[in-house]
């Protein structure tokens, strides 16, 4: 059962929301980046996104990744991701291996997230965007 398992706090990973500019156009990504010295296994994620617009109630359909493996001090890009699902909560679920041990952390990035003010440089990705850690 779940409460049997033993869920270390996960330290040395992170998200990013970042924007690539291609030619003309601005595509904005999904990013796991892995700053541990070590690989992780048999990543899965799920993301979703939920919330209100315009007094309405709006949902995404979930989508479900695996990276089998993501090497130590990597990057792995996710998913797309459209801007006007920003206005929503966007949460992705990461579950991984390292070893043995099961890490598991969610990651939410609330409507205000995406602020032009709050985006910031990700150095490990070299373009702009908004970190979760």
């Amino acid at each position: 059962m779940k409460k049997d398992i033993d869920f270390s706090p996960v330290t040395g990973v992170k998200l990013a929301i970042a924007k690539e500019d291609v030619g003309s156009d601005s595509q904005w990504a999904v990013y796991l980046i892995n700053l541990n010295l070590i690989e992780l296994k048999t990543v899965m994620i799920t993301s979703r996104g939920y919330g209100e617009i315009n007094g309405e109630k709006r949902k995404t359909s979930t989508l479900r990744h695996l990276i089998e493996e993501l090497g130590p001090q990597c990057v792995a890009k996710v998913e797309p991701i459209d801007p006007a699902v920003f206005t929503l909560n966007n949460e992705f679920w990461v579950s991984y291996y390292i070893m043995d041990q099961i890490f598991d952390k969610k990651f939410i990035f609330t409507p205000g997230s995406f602020d032009p003010s709050l985006r910031q440089v990700i150095p490990e990705l070299g373009l702009e965007g908004v970190l979760h850690s």
